[in-house]
């Protein structure tokens, strides 16, 4: 029995992990797949550790046809035939009894033979479709994250139970077979010449028994792979069909190996790869020096999907994912399509280290996998390479505030939570795993300093080559780089739920700083309130001579304390907004703060700015503050210049907004307000964009544009729509500018009708590129005709793939006009729905995006009504989080509509306000 380490197993429900008395160690594998029939078969020889005398083995097995099963062992003479079967479909395993029993410290050899059904499922082993010059292309691939390889082959589906692979493929003698190793070798299959493998006879033999009609004249090929390194079951890999490529390489800098790198995908696809292919080529050796491990694979292929369920997956050296995902139009690319691409194929990458090489013990730690992916991948590298992208900035702005959102709720859950089940574990990849996990990482970094911080990671690597990993081991790697009590410190933000408010009282010799959990609908009961968190305050202040100085130092380990501070000049906690926490000032510090912060030389940063204005709207929202006083703040910030400070501004004016949606009064003062704030930068940025520009400068012009169009500036609506009828007319769409395809293509349907409705269908049936296609599904809701928007309805049920559906159900809750009755349609249609996306994560997205936008009490309780009844294992965090956005809603409206008509009246009062 192999080393179990604490933690391990504490949150692991007894009944649904696998009995421990073996331990697989290799498994030969080989799969055939017909693409014709939609079939897969094969047979799998795993080879096992007996760890106590046995004759019973459980292994995780669904939706596949088990044939023969027998077993070798060198403890027990004679090959020996199961004698009994049986299958738990709850649990999703299959248990086998052999006549005798095998002894402790013995190795055996299993072997099980299946098929199954190749279903777009999106899970598992399954079809895709292409379009290849009109004609629909099948193509197969894997999904196995996290529990779904036992729907490809027996195995023990646990990431704890590593062993290594070989992986043969039999396909189509026409087809490109790929797996996480390179090709050994490849054969066409002649039943005249065999070459003598255990593959090439069963094959035969299945030749054989087939009739003329199916296998007979078909021209079978076999694909060889090397044999892996120790790894899980979730990130093996395989998939088959008439893919094309594009190649590189790139060169270790720490041994000179030259690697080779490709990308797959249908060949009419391959113009928009290059890319992708280039940030994987240029990440790679990045990652080997900050790690100082290299990677330790042959290659490392990227493949992209037309059919996928996530944006993308980290198989080990064969990352597959959605095309939005990898592709990108070479002649007219947005910078937000760029962005995206960089972070998903960096994020991916740096999973090779994180989650391949050192694997979490079980699904509690996904946050280790997933937390430092998105910290590694998508800021501290990609900063490498793009530092005109600003990612440390626009990472406040995506996942911090992301992650702020969802643990403000009390249906959050901790980072590190208990997955006692499969439902469980499948909904935990969200915000928290993801988002808060790298932020309190960053955190942590800001704190001990980010050379240190890598340094320990990479001590924590190291420890755990090829192994798995709890909690512990992480803390124990940075700890010892560091020099600090890392336990002591980060337990709390990763095992307790939610993150503190800090309320900031100056007295006479200082601040005295109080900290409370942070609650979207208020300050918080106690019994919700027990945590109390180690909190670096990262003080920010002003030196003698007027320059910034920040104490890392000082840490708030108590409910209160109190800290020496000048509050006779400017200062401010969280600098750099690296906290994981939320700041309250008094109105008089906050209108102080804002005015230190519009100085040319202010001590504030562009992330300390974006911070305030982040802040300021959610206490207001959870009645901690006024919203009159947030909305104060954004004035006087009004002058601002950096994009991503715009982007805070833009997303607190449409919260309110889309909060409000049902009162006209606010609804109509807040599109004059929000007017005002960005037809002047519309203006003056134009509609031309420059290849000299700052990204910054490109990238503000795309937000101001769009949030004009949508607070209904007519000279703005009139150009888009303009722009949009000269693409109808001529079918020359030059004049529709990449960076505002979606505004161009929303205003075009909500002030136009059935024509613009088939325009922009047409777009999204034959795209230019993935990102023009998701813009035009978004926009598809945007009708103001309800009938449209119920043929927009019926074309999502009968013509819209699946991984598709959410793009359409939030264009469609983006609407004011049609959010109701999106809502009411999903109820309609949820059995149609539920049935369809049973098996992936798309049922969750789906209610999310009917209901989160409703905002009374009324809609909370009709909504809680339609679910009574209803199985919801597989979404229920996601639905109890719906609901608390909607009672957050509904408490805001009726907290602060007062407040706000008061500003709005005051404002009509004083104009220059």
């Amino acid at each position: 029995m192999s080393e179990t380490k604490p933690g391990i197993h504490a949150s692991a429900g007894e009944g649904y992990r696998l009995p421990t008395n073996v331990k697989p160690t290799h498994y030969n594998l080989t799969v055939r797949t017909n693409l014709e029939n939609l079939t897969f078969d094969g047979f799998v020889k795993i080879d096992l550790d007996i760890q106590t005398p046995t004759d019973t083995f459980v292994l995780n097995t669904t939706e596949l046809e088990i044939g023969d099963v027998s077993i070798r062992s060198d403890g027990v003479d004679a090959e020996q035939v199961a004698v009994s079967r049986s299958f738990d479909t709850t649990q999703e395993r299959g248990t086998f009894v052999f006549p005798s029993k095998f002894p402790a410290a013995s190795k055996a050899q299993l072997k099980l033979a299946f098929e199954g059904t190749l279903k777009p499922s999106m899970m598992g082993y399954y079809v895709s479709k292409g379009k290849s010059e009109g004609t629909s292309k099948r193509y197969t691939l894997t999904q196995f994250e996290p529990t779904a390889a036992r729907r490809a082959f027996p195995c023990w589906d646990e990431p704890l139970l590593k062993a290594t692979f070989a992986v043969t493929m039999i396909s189509d003698a026409d087809t490109v077979n790929l797996s996480n190793m390179p090709a050994v070798s490849e054969v066409v299959h002649e039943t005249s010449s065999q070459d003598g493998s255990e593959a090439a006879a069963w094959l035969s033999q299945k030749m054989s028994q087939s009739s003329a009609s199916d296998d007979g004249p078909k021209k079978w090929k076999i694909t060889y792979f090397q044999t892996t390194p120790p790894m899980s079951t979730y990130i093996v890999a395989w998939a088959n069909g008439q893919f094309g490529h594009l190649e590189s390489s790139y060169t270790s800098p720490l041994s000179g190996t030259t690697r080779p790198l490709r990308i797959y995908a249908m060949p009419e696809l391959l113009p928009q790869a290059q890319f992708a292919l280039d940030v994987k080529r240029k990440v790679l050796p990045l990652y080997e020096q900050v790690f100082d491990i290299e990677f330790p694979l042959p290659k490392l292929d990227t493949l992209v999907a037309e059919d996928f369920d996530s944006g993308a997956m980290e198989n080990w050296g064969l990352i597959t994912g959605r095309t939005v995902a990898f592709l990108v139009d070479p002649e007219k690319a947005k910078i937000s399509a760029k962005k995206q691409v960089a972070e998903t194929q960096s994020h991916e990458v740096a999973h090779m280290w994180f989650g391949n090489i050192t694997t979490m013990a079980w699904w509690d730690n996904l946050y280790l996998n997933e937390g430092f992916a998105t910290l590694m991948g998508e800021v501290i590298i990609l900063d490498m390479i793009f530092p005109e992208w600003k990612v440390h900035s626009s990472f406040i702005t995506s996942q911090l505030a992301r992650a702020w959102s969802l643990d403000a709720k009390l249906s959050s859950h901790p980072v590190e939570v208990e997955c006692p089940d499969a439902n469980m574990i499948n909904q935990i990849f969200d915000a928290l795993s993801y988002s808060k996990a790298a932020s309190i990482l960053r955190m942590l970094s800001s704190y001990v300093g980010e050379e240190k911080f890598l340094k320990g990671v990479s001590i924590y690597l190291k420890k755990h080559l090829y192994a798995n990993s709890v909690t512990r081991d992480l803390w124990d790697g940075i700890a010892d780089a560091a020099g600090i009590d890392v336990p002591s410190m980060m337990d709390n933000w990763v095992k307790k739920i939610g993150y503190p408010v800090l309320t900031v009282t100056e007295t006479k010799d200082g601040i005295r700083v109080r900290q409370d959990r942070f609650l979207e609908t208020g300050p918080a009961d106690p019994k919700d309130n027990e945590t109390i968190w180690t909190i670096p305050l990262n003080i920010v202040s002003m030196s003698k001579n007027g320059d910034a100085t920040i104490d890392r130092q000082i840490v708030l380990k108590e409910r209160e304390a109190t800290f020496p501070v000048d509050t006779s000049k400017p200062f401010k906690l969280n600098a750099g907004t690296v906290g994981f926490y939320r700041v309250l000032y008094s109105p008089e510090r906050l209108e102080a703060i804002g005015q230190e912060a519009v100085k040319q030389k202010s001590i504030f940063t562009l992330e300390d700015r974006i911070g305030i204005v982040l802040d300021a709207l959610a206490l207001s929202r959870a009645g901690f503050s006024k919203v009159s006083c947030a909305l104060q703040l954004i004035q006087t910030l009004r002058n601002e210049q950096e994009y991503v400070v715009w982007q805070s501004i833009a997303t607190n004016v449409a919260e309110i907004i889309s909060t409000w949606w049902e009162h006209p009064e606010i609804v109509d003062k807040f599109h004059e307000f929000r007017r005002e704030l960005f037809s002047p930068l519309a203006k003056r940025l134009g509609f031309e964009y420059s290849d000299s520009e700052s990204v910054d400068t490109h990238e503000l012009r795309t937000l101001a544009i769009s949030q004009a169009a949508r607070a209904g500036d007519q000279e703005v609506v009139k150009e888009l729509q303009s722009r949009f009828q000269h693409y109808m007319k001529t079918g020359d769409d030059s004049r529709i500018l990449p960076d505002l395809e979606f505004a161009t293509y929303r205003m075009a349907l909500k002030y136009g009708g059935r024509a613009e409705w088939e325009a922009l269908v047409k777009i999204i049936e034959h795209p230019k590129n993935p990102a023009s296609a998701t813009s035009a599904m978004r926009a598809l809701g945007s009708t103001q005709d309800m009938e449209i928007a119920r043929e927009t309805f019926n074309y999502i049920l009968t013509k819209v793939r699946d991984q598709d559906l959410f793009y359409y159900f939030m264009g469609l809750q983006m609407n004011f006009k049609t959010r109701r009755f999106v809502a009411s349609a999903f109820k309609e249609h949820y059995h149609t729905l539920d049935k369809r996306l049973a098996g992936n994560f798309g049922m969750s997205y789906l209610v999310r995006f009917s209901f989160q936008s409703l905002s009374s009490y009324k809609d909370l309780q009709e909504t809680e009504e339609f679910f009574k009844d209803k199985d919801t294992s597989k979404y229920d965090m996601t639905l109890k989080q719906t609901l608390d956005t909607i009672r957050a809603r509904a408490a805001w409206v009726e907290r602060s509509t007062d407040d706000i008509l008061g500003w709005i009246e005051n404002r009509q009062s004083n104009p220059k306000l």
